[in-house]
């Protein structure tokens, strides 16, 4: 590997700054999302990961669809990310919410997921 592609490798490496400004603003929007769903969803912070995996209580395809149909905000079935093991997915039921916009857009689709819950029920 060249001297330069090392000697880049270590500056990353050793940049602790930025990690630790992502690690507030990931905080940051776990915090303002949590604050807006948890009274309408079963949903936990994560252990490490920038996404959440909320119960949706019934078809995950389908609540995604009508989300995306009636609020315009995207997030992902669980079944589709997760496989069959002895006739269970583990991942039906569940949506991947990535909590990857910036803190405003993160707030404003909890906001309308929230919405779209509570004309659910």
């Amino acid at each position: 590997m060249p001297v330069q592609t090392q000697l880049a490798s270590v500056a990353a490496w050793n940049d602790e700054v930025h990690v630790r400004a992502n690690r507030a603003l990931y905080r940051e929007k776990f915090d303002a999302v949590l604050n807006i769903l948890s009274p309408v969803l079963d949903v936990q912070r994560p252990d490490g990961s920038f996404y959440l995996w909320p119960n949706v209580q019934g078809d995950d395809a389908a609540f995604c669809r009508d989300l995306f149909e009636q609020e315009h905000v995207t997030v992902v079935p669980g079944s589709y990310l997760s496989r069959d093991v002895d006739g269970v997915n583990p991942g039906a039921g569940r949506v991947r919410m990535a909590l990857v916009a910036p803190l405003a857009e993160c707030v404003e689709a909890a906001e309308r997921i929230r919405d779209f819950i509570t004309r659910q029920k």
